[in-house]
């Protein structure tokens, strides 16, 4: 096992905060014209407008190691929005990997030991997870904990992993070992370890919406680092725009631009939309990329064909656990495995930067290239 210094873990940590578009954690309600991907919002402040009148408000904050922004539409929204943003801070010490006295914390602490009580939230992503893992053989795993930990990307001490590394940790990995039973949980060996970095920001979503539609709210955009969840449209009718990263957008563009640069973007209502890429956190070693998306059947970093998959679903919890397995597999399994699974679009952008659509979300993708550098394949 190999340290990583601390300039290659900066690189890794730059490139996070970058995939966020994140420059400024302001937490104070605002209307204001700056907008996720291509969307503007209303540019009237609350206080200058009647009580009553429905508007825009934005709204940016931190939780769940990422950046969360949010466009709601309506009256005096901003105690929903807070009440949003609690429950997300709840859902974060319940399912962090590292969180003293969390569900997931307490599963691991207990393997191989205890079957233990777990939270509700915790039980649903829980049988989602192996949902995905079953449709994906495995591709999707969330007992890769030793993994994660081991590897450390997208801290400031990640490790080059050696094979007798891998040797002592794959034994470990094995989604059938984790045994849910109503409302409690066990993993069968001890050393074993869940991670729910792959899906909980998808659930966190569901349940953000699922808040803001129990206050009657029909006009929503919430992003959380990434992780797109609309509800309906925007406020004039039409759809909701989301971008696509460029996934090799120059880093020194990235910075200097303060901005993305989109391959494309897809038009969307009552819809999540996520991505997963190589570009979202990696190092740099000797000029190969290490990236946090890791093959539980190799433990190393995925080698498939693609550099980013962007799924489009009903609900972001699907999405955020299917995009991984998806990457995984790559551009032809991963399609299978998708139509297996079934109510779900893509848009897949391959190591050649070719661009590949699945048939129902055609029509409201949108091909930008804004660096001149990909091909549409259309057929």
């Amino acid at each position: 096992m190999k340290k990583i210094n601390k300039k290659l873990a900066l690189i890794t940590t730059l490139m996070t905060l970058l995939f966020f578009s994140a420059c400024n954690f302001n937490s104070n309600l605002v209307a204001t014209s700056s907008s996720h991907g291509k969307e503007g919002v209303s540019q009237n402040s609350p206080q200058d407008s009647p009580e009553e009148e429905p508007q825009m408000w934005n709204y940016e904050d931190f939780a769940m190691g990422t950046v969360i922004t949010q466009k709601v539409y309506g009256v005096n929204v901003q105690e929903i929005m807070e009440e949003v943003m609690e429950e997300l801070a709840n859902l974060e010490a319940l399912l962090t990997f590292n969180a003293p006295g969390g569900d997931v914390n307490k599963l691991n602490e207990n393997a191989g030991k205890n079957s233990v009580e777990l939270n509700p939230h915790t039980i649903a992503i829980l049988n989602k997870s192996q949902e995905v893992a079953e449709v994906s053989g495995g591709a999707f795993d969330v007992t890769v904990g030793p993994l994660v930990k081991a590897w450390g990307i997208g801290t400031e001490q990640p490790q080059l992993l050696e094979e007798s590394d891998l040797e002592e940790l794959l034994p470990l990995i094995n989604y059938r070992d984790l045994i849910i039973e109503g409302n409690k949980a066990f993993l069968k060996n001890e050393g074993q370890m869940v991670d729910l970095g792959g899906i909980a920001k998808g659930y966190a979503g569901d349940i953000a919406a699922e808040i803001y539609r129990s206050h009657g709210i029909d006009s929503a955009f919430i992003n959380l680092g990434g992780n797109v969840v609309t509800i309906g449209s925007k406020p004039d009718g039409s759809p909701w725009a989301v971008g696509i990263n460029d996934p090799r957008s120059p880093i020194a563009e990235k910075m200097s631009n303060n901005r993305d640069y989109h391959v494309g973007a897809v038009t969307v209502v009552n819809k999540s939309v996520v991505t997963a890429g190589d570009d979202q956190r990696y190092f740099l070693y000797e000029g190969e990329r290490f990236h946090h998306i890791l093959d539980p059947h190799t433990g190393y970093p995925a080698q498939s064909d693609l550099m980013s998959v962007t799924l489009i679903t009903e609900t972001s919890l699907e999405a955020d656990a299917l995009d991984t397995a998806a990457y995984i597999l790559g551009l032809e399994q991963g399609m299978e495995m998708l139509k297996k699974y079934g109510s779900v679009e893509a848009v897949f952008i391959t190591k050649d930067k070719k661009i590949y659509v699945t048939e129902g979300i055609k029509e409201d993708f949108h091909f930008l290239d804004e660096t001149g550098e990909y091909e549409y394949i259309e057929n």
